[in-house]
Order: structure tokens, then C-alpha cells, then sequence
């Protein structure tokens, strides 16, 4: 168990007390700290996740697991967060995600999981290269937030901070759609040229 994937584990547990703050934020009794708890833990988890990438990269001890692990606390953070914040008892004061934004990101990763099963059941290894796309998706998601979980302090001193945050989840569709299109081009590249290999 290297550093990194320590790292990435923390990160993985730390998802349940950020559900047990985000729980809580509309809680009056907790007079707004509990949405604090949230975005302090929420930075925590967004800087872990740059820290483990950059240790990896530094000792060169990039592994399979961590190549799994990664991305699946990404994706636990990131649909948790983002289902919560849809939630109108778990919203964020003033700013409600709206549905749409999660059925994107929700189908893109149900999707893509789904393209991945099928290339290792065809070929029978897990072909997991990530595309520069999918970091995109996953940096604009954590922006989009973190924007939200800190509006409440940001949009009275600059009122356009609502259009900024709406621009974000707009720019979270838009790459969710290029990423299934990406993805799956590179996909069917892959089995195009297995197929060709078997054949030869």
C-alpha cells in the first residue's frame, strides 16, 4: 500500500463525514457551520486528490490500484456532493443544482463504465487510459462545487457570481457530452484494432 493509494483511501472515508455535514446544512441549530464542515472538507478531499497524483508521478509509483482507486473516489465524491446538492433539504441556501446537470454526469459515468465492461469482456483486458477530457470533466465538476458550496458568502458582495456558477454547469454538460463522444471514439479504435490483431 504506497503513499498515494493511502492517500486516495483517506480521501474515499472522508466522503462520510462530508454526507453527514452536507445533511445538516439547512439544519438551523447548526447556524451555517455545518455547510462549512462541508466546504472544508470538500478542499480537503480536492487537494488530496492533487497531492496523490503528484506522489505518484514524483516517486513513479503509479500502480493498478491506484489507476482504479483514483478515479472511483473522484466519482464517489462527486455524484455524492452533486445528489445532495439537488436535494432541497440538503441545498445549498440561495442556490439549488439543478437535475439536469446530475443526469448528464450521472449518464456519462454510467456510460463510460458500461463501454469499459463490454472492451473487457470483448478482449478480456481492462483498457483504462484516461483521456484528457475526462480530467476536464472532473476539474469542472469539483468547480462547480465548490462555487456552490461557497455562493452563499460570495454572491452579496458580487451579485454576477450567480451567472458564473450557471456558466459552470452549463460547461459541466457541454464536456460530459464531448467526453461520451471521446471515449467512445477511442473505444472503438481499441476494439478495431484488437479485432485486427485476432485476425492477423
Amino acid at each position: 500500500m504506497s503513499w498515494p493509494n493511502r492517500i486516495t483511501l483517506a480521501r474515499i472515508l472522508l466522503i462520510v463525514p462530508f454526507i453527514f455535514a452536507m445533511l445538516r446544512v439547512n439544519d438551523p441549530q447548526y447556524h451555517g457551520l455545518a455547510r462549512y464542515a462541508a466546504l472544508g472538507l470538500f478542499v480537503a478531499m480536492s487537494l488530496s486528490d492533487v497531492l496523490d497524483g503528484y506522489l505518484a508521478r514524483r516517486n513513479h509509483d503509479i500502480t493498478s490500484l491506484g489507476k482504479f482507486l483514483d478515479p472511483l473516489a473522484d466519482k464517489l465524491l462527486i455524484i455524492c456532493a452533486c445528489l445532495l446538492l439537488t436535494w432541497t433539504k440538503t441545498a445549498v441556501p440561495g442556490i439549488k443544482l439543478p437535475d439536469i446537470v446530475v443526469v448528464f454526469i450521472l449518464g456519462k459515468d454510467i456510460y463510460i463504465t458500461l463501454g469499459f465492461i463490454v472492451i473487457y469482456m470483448v478482449t478480456g483486458n481492462m483498457h483504462i487510459v484516461p483521456a484528457m477530457i475526462g480530467k476536464l470533466s472532473t476539474t469542472l465538476q469539483l468547480a462547480m462545487v465548490l462555487a456552490i458550496l461557497i455562493f452563499p458568502d460570495v454572491v452579496d458582495a458580487w451579485p454576477g457570481f450567480i451567472y458564473f456558477v450557471k456558466l459552470l454547469w452549463w460547461s459541466v454538460i457541454v464536456v460530459s457530452m464531448l467526453a461520451v463522444i471521446i471515449y467512445t471514439r477511442n473505444g472503438t479504435r481499441y476494439l478495431n484494432e484488437y479485432e485486427q490483431k485476432q485476425a492477423n
